[in-house]
């Protein structure tokens, strides 16, 4: 169409905001990449069908539908001198068509090469599962351009890993020029803490900041330290007083790790703080090494169990026998190899009779170490907490102290 008349004829049959609708419909067939063979176009307007049936010469139906064929439409438009064919018509009154499909298979092959270039094993890994895959389209809008540049991040902060007690601002300023692109919930650290997963628990998955510590880089050092008495270490640049509980920060453990001397050797594990202050105060040095959580265990905690079980300690673990305290215990006890210390239905039977307060309304948590305990909880409706069993466990705490110098 050459001349300024035919493009107001077109204007006049297929143009305007009535016929917006009829148009995006017949551009989307080329969009798709439909090749011309019938169709049939339904929920058609009065103002649609009219105009489809003057530029196709059919005589005014009162139906809701009409069956087509691009060629005859094409052939319509071509003898009317208004377009070459139907494609050339929408692209006069809308603009250029995109080939979508072509688009589609283009980015699919710009995401295939994007694959190829994970080379660190942990990325690997990930991309290997069909979720892993997912997770970065995700993290990259869609845009493999924008997961290139994800996945080279990733594979130069991973080559850092593990490292030795970094704060995670101090990594992403010198790995990557910006303190704060490793940021909680940033794409990137998603994408980092996610290649180098653990499996955590079902009830207590990892945090971020417990997983940069696992990887030794320090989230809020500083925050929440672990509490211990008597633990036997062979050199370090912590002072551990003999007989007295000391707090061991996160930056400490990570910066410059003990190293423990407990291979082979029981070291007892309490939830609730008080514990250690009435050990301390009983047998002062001669208190068998104790370690506490402090509730759920957060990143210094954490770290220094996990620690002492490389150093080859046997963890024991005590905890409340009520339904937070059951899955504290189920974390520790898979997440470090620990086993129970008095910790099961038979300690809880003998104690909840005279030192047991009723039991809080809340989820009933199966104990992963004795398939009775819960069941003699949920029965019993009688909560024990870990100060009412404390001469139970100080027994053990004075009994095994020789075992420990």
């Amino acid at each position: 169409m050459e001349d300024g008349s035919g493009r107001e004829r077109l204007l006049r049959l297929l143009g305007g905001p009535d016929l917006a609708q009829l148009r995006r419909r017949l551009r989307l067939r080329y969009e798709r990449g439909a090749q011309d063979g019938p169709f049939t176009l339904g929920r058609l307007s009065g103002a649609e069908r009219r105009a489809l049936e003057g530029l196709t010469g059919r005589p005014v139906r009162a139906a809701g539908s009409m069956r087509l064929r691009t060629s005859d439409l094409d052939g319509a438009l071509a003898r009317a001198g208004l377009a070459p064919n139907l494609r050339a018509a929408l692209e006069i009154l809308d603009g250029p068509i995109q080939d979508l499909r072509a688009q589609r298979e283009a980015c699919e092959q710009a995401w295939g090469r994007t694959l190829q270039q994970a080379e660190e094993p942990g990325l690997r890994a990930l991309l290997a599962e069909p979720g892993g895959v997912a997770l970065l389209r995700r993290l990259a809008a869609g845009d493999p351009g924008s997961a290139q540049a994800l996945l080279a991040a990733a594979q130069r902060v991973l080559s850092r890993l593990p490292a030795q007690g970094i704060p995670l601002a101090q990594l992403a300023a010198q790995v990557l020029g910006d303190s704060h692109a490793l940021d909680a919930g940033s794409a990137l650290a998603t994408l980092v803490l996610r290649a180098r997963a653990h499996a955590g628990t079902k009830d207590h998955p990892e945090r971020p900041r417990e997983q940069w510590a696992r990887l030794g880089v320090s989230v809020n050092e500083l925050a929440a330290p672990a509490l211990c008495l008597n633990l036997p270490v062979r050199q370090s640049n912590i002072v551990l007083a003999a007989g007295e509980p000391i707090h061991l920060s996160l930056r400490k453990l990570l910066r410059d790790a003990p190293a423990w001397s407990v291979a082979g050797r029981v070291v007892f594990v309490c939830e609730n703080p008080s514990i250690v202050s009435i050990a301390a105060d009983r047998f002062g040095d001669r208190c068998a090494p104790l370690v506490c959580t402090d509730g759920m265990p957060s990143a210094a905690q954490r770290t220094l169990l996990e620690q002492l079980a490389v150093a080859g300690a046997r963890l024991c673990y005590h905890g409340d026998f009520d339904w937070p305290g059951l899955t504290i215990g189920n974390f520790v006890m898979r997440a470090t190899g620990a086993k129970p210390w008095r910790f099961g239905a038979e300690d809880y039977l003998g104690a909840c009779d005279a030192l047991g307060s009723p039991l809080a309304a809340g989820r009933r948590v199966e104990a992963v170490w004795d398939n009775r305990l819960a069941a003699a909880m949920a029965h019993r409706a009688v909560a024990v907490h870990e100060e009412a069993v404390a001469e139970w466990l100080l027994r053990d705490l004075e009994s095994n102290r020789a075992d420990h110098r």
